[in-house]
């Protein structure tokens, strides 16, 4: 899928596309990233997606696992940016609204009955007020949170260009 990732310095749009990873292009922990990705990519069902420029292929700008919940849910396990696309001083300021809408993208056409369009995710304690004030994402309860269909459906219109 085609994307535009937004340059935080000058505010360039620069073509990015989101796919799926190979188990040889995950990032390591040893660059920075938080997540062991090649643990994660092992775990069976899911299926992990990169998101990256179209002239730097090799480059993960940000990288996003799913699963299916009941067989009738899209479950978003992980979410990770680049070390260097998070903070004030990041190199794109809209990955992650670019993978977000494309998960939510993704519920629309996995999820199943009165699930179709719902994406449901554990946050961390400290994301919680972003997910939900920058996003549309709504609280469950503990760590709980999930996008609705009119909340995905804002997120794809406004980070993928897609009306749904």
């Amino acid at each position: 899928m085609k994307i535009k990732l937004l340059e935080t310095k000058t505010g360039l749009e620069k073509e990015g596309e989101i796919e799926k990873i190979s188990k040889k292009e995950l990032p390591l922990k040893k660059d920075g990233w938080n997540f062991n990705w090649k643990e994660l990519f092992k775990i069976e069902g899911s299926e992990v997606y990169k998101l990256f420029l179209s002239d730097s292929p090799e480059m993960v700008e940000g990288i996003l696992m799913l699963t299916m919940f009941n067989e009738e849910m899209l479950f978003l396990n992980n979410i990770e940016l680049a070390p260097y696309n998070i903070g004030k001083n990041k190199k794109y300021k809209n990955t992650a609204g670019c993978l977000l809408a494309f998960a939510c993208m993704k519920s629309f056409e996995k999820g199943l009955g009165n699930y179709n369009g719902f994406l449901s995710f554990d946050s961390k304690t400290e994301l919680i007020d972003l997910y939900h004030e920058k996003y549309g994402a709504t609280f469950a309860m503990g760590h709980k949170m999930y996008f609705n269909p009119a909340a995905g459906k804002k997120l794809i219109k406004k980070y993928l260009n897609i009306k749904k």
